[in-house]
């Protein structure tokens, strides 16, 4: 076996024994970084352990720029690996120091290094998460076009609310332009209520306690559409059988496979 295909097993693959203590002390690394990046945001640590703080993040950094340019020349398809969710996330878990070096405090978006331990699933064998965590996705993907169209009504309402609220209380009371009647409906709305801005006129909080009201209604509405889908997809999977021959998926009270039409009773 040739060093390429040997490094090559090593850090993309997780069946083997070197591979997979690869992949953990690569997570146990991701981890310590992102616990450092978090530690030196601590103003006390930070001024008496700058120098310490300093060394380790570039000692991360080099580590993880040597792994992406060793994956990216490793795999057979460079361009795929850099374009690809992984490898995103890989250039994105080190160049936020270099980019310190011309612009101060990017360094802390080194955070991001944590969705690296996504790997985790794939790593320790994990199927039924993996499989949770697709039909989670799945269901947000069938929700999609519903959440949008709901995502869109609430800036309609935060947009009409906002604008009427900026006419009501004169501009005045904080209301002082319409974006800034918007953020208070979105404030109001989302139920967060920071206080900053109130109404002081009879109708202004008449609105304000409409807008209250549909905030509580509101929240419910993108829970109930993924709630619905998740249970559509957990139901279909519930009642279809596969056909042992072709592996089409069926309705559990099918005779025949509706693509080969293998016996599904035999």
């Amino acid at each position: 076996m040739t060093l390429k295909k040997k490094l090559f097993e090593i850090i993309f693959g997780t069946t083997t024994k070197a591979g997979k203590r690869f992949d953990i002390i690569l997570l146990w690394v991701i981890l310590f970084s992102v616990i450092t990046v978090m530690l030196e945001s601590i103003p006390q640590l930070h001024d008496k352990y700058f120098k310490e703080f300093y060394i380790a993040e570039w000692i991360f950094t080099i580590v993880f720029t040597l792994e992406y340019f060793l994956r990216m020349m490793l795999t057979k398809k460079p361009k795929h690996y850099i374009l690809s969710f992984w490898g995103i996330i890989d250039l994105l878990s080190f160049l936020p120091t270099y980019i310190s070096l011309f612009i101060t405090g990017y360094h802390y978006l080194l955070v991001i290094r944590i969705l690296r331990m996504l790997r985790i699933f794939k790593i320790l064998k994990l199927p039924k998460f993996y499989e949770e965590g697709m039909a989670l996705m799945a269901a947000l993907k069938a929700s999609m076009y519903k959440i949008t169209i709901f995502f869109f009504i609430v800036v309609t309402i935060v947009t009409i609310f906002g604008t009427t609220m900026y006419v009501v209380e004169h501009g005045e009371n904080g209301y002082s332009s319409i974006p800034q009647s918007i953020y208070w409906a979105i404030v109001t709305i989302t139920t967060v209520g920071y206080g900053d801005i109130v109404p002081q006129t009879v109708i202004g909080k008449i609105i304000s306690s409409i807008s209250m009201i549909i905030g509580y209604a509101i929240i419910a509405v993108p829970t109930g559409i993924v709630t619905v889908e998740v249970a559509r997809s957990k139901n279909k999977s519930l009642t279809q059988k596969n056909c042992p021959k072709c592996q089409h998926a069926n309705d559990e009270v099918a005779k025949f496979c509706n693509n080969c039409g293998h016996d599904l009773n035999n």
